[in-house]
């Protein structure tokens, strides 16, 4: 490959989903390097004043400021664009920066926007509390059910606004449906895809506009640093993001667009795999806690209420599925007596996961919002990870056990 390949639209393309992942966005130095580069610099030097002010006047690509561009940071977005399908994207400090940028970048006073009520505690913060304060007006619905979106249109709604699947209830949208009504009424549709990753969803082959992540999750995988990104089309990232972006400053330092790179190479592999095991682990599981009156929330199992919508959206059920217990003591219990699974309120690591939303990742919001958005006392999500399945289901047999289950 070319110093400049990676770089190549009209070539790259044409690759295949894995060799994108592996090569897209590369962009080598004068010393031909294999691994792409790690540039740690804040600012760049120019050989005359005419280069640096046809680059400050957009007559010129060359790096400007690092709070704009970065040769890192350059190709990581290439890459999730390409992989994404999206004409452009803009990496972010973290996921809450992308989903904070790809709302507030567009929307104005006197604006409206739906957003759906199952949604990351944060992201709900945004819609409850944030936008408000901006004279921004909000309604949220059941994302699950076509008509609500429908009775959710006022003549000033500009913004719809989910998660599929949703964070921590799993609830599935029908993207389709959702983003051809958005398109007929002039409506941007943002997408928060952090649950799958272009790996196992590309919600813009169903219409979507903005694709947000928070590639901290599955993206990076490991738990090792945070990131975000917001792809689109070229007019919305360069004339309606990139504004916002380069006078509020959410971006991204070049170590973790670099880490986050090197977890683009084996991202479709983590997370197939880590899909088979979270299938293989629900499956050992779902009797077991529906005999209990609990309850199964798992996109891949046919109990799942939106199951054939998650089969046609997505390439595998992913490795996060949530489930139901009586109670807070009770899945405090489980926790407590896990001795391979870690509890943590993280996702997409490649060590498996658990944690009781409501008094973690949903614990700023009311008891009210949290029952309205189904996050109850007794969830628990877990995010699977690359550990052997059996392992896997020996600990959460034992936990289960313990607990009374």
């Amino acid at each position: 490959m070319k110093k400049t390949t990676g770089m190549d639209r009209k070539v790259t393309q044409k690759w295949r989903p894995a060799t994108q992942a592996v090569r897209g966005g590369t962009w080598r130095s004068e010393h031909g390097e294999t691994s792409e580069a790690l540039f740690l610099t804040s600012g760049y030097t120019y050989d005359d004043a005419a280069t640096v002010a046809a680059r400050f006047a957009g007559e010129d690509d060359g790096m400007t400021y690092s709070r704009l561009q970065n040769p890192t940071v350059a190709m990581l977005e290439e890459r999730i664009a390409l992989m994404e399908g999206a004409e452009a994207c803009r990496a972010q400090a973290s996921g809450m920066a992308a989903m904070t940028a790809a709302l507030l970048c567009q929307l104005s006073a006197g604006d409206h926007c739906v957003a759906a009520r199952a949604a990351f505690g944060s992201c709900r913060w945004l819609v409850d509390h944030l936008l408000p304060r901006f004279g921004i007006e909000t309604t949220v619905i059941d994302s699950a059910v076509n008509e609500e979106w429908d009775k959710a249109i006022r003549p000033n709604t500009k913004v719809f606004f989910f998660e599929s699947p949703a964070n921590p209830t799993l609830d599935i949208v029908d993207m389709e449906y959702v983003c051809k009504l958005a398109t007929a009424h002039g409506i941007t549709t943002v997408v928060d895809n952090a649950f799958c990753s272009p790996a196992l969803q590309r919600p813009m082959e169903f219409g979507a506009d903005v694709v947000a992540y928070s590639a901290t999750k599955l993206m990076d995988g490991q738990g090792r640093v945070l990131a975000g990104a917001v792809c689109g089309s070229e007019e919305f990232i360069n004339e309606t993001l990139l504004p916002f972006q380069r006078n509020t400053g959410p971006n991204i330092a070049p170590f973790n667009a670099w880490v986050v790179l090197k977890g683009l190479e084996t991202l479709s592999l983590r997370a197939h795999k880590q899909s088979e095991t979270a299938l293989k682990l629900g499956r050992f599981m779902e009797e077991r806690i529906v005999a209990a009156g609990g309850t199964m929330l798992h996109p891949g199992l046919p109990s799942h209420p939106s199951y054939d919508l998650a089969q046609q959206q997505m390439d595998a059920c992913g490795p996060i599925f949530s489930f139901v217990v009586d109670g807070r003591a009770q899945a405090h219990a489980i926790l407590d007596a896990l001795q391979l699974i870690d509890i943590s309120n993280n996702i997409g690591d490649a060590r498996s996961l658990m944690c009781h939303p409501a008094s973690t990742t949903h614990a700023g919001l009311t008891d009210e919002d949290r029952a309205e958005m189904g996050v109850l006392e007794g969830m628990l999500r877990v995010n699977v990870g690359l550990e052997d399945v059996e392992d896997l289901i020996e600990d959460m047999d034992g936990a289960l056990g313990v607990a009374g289950l």
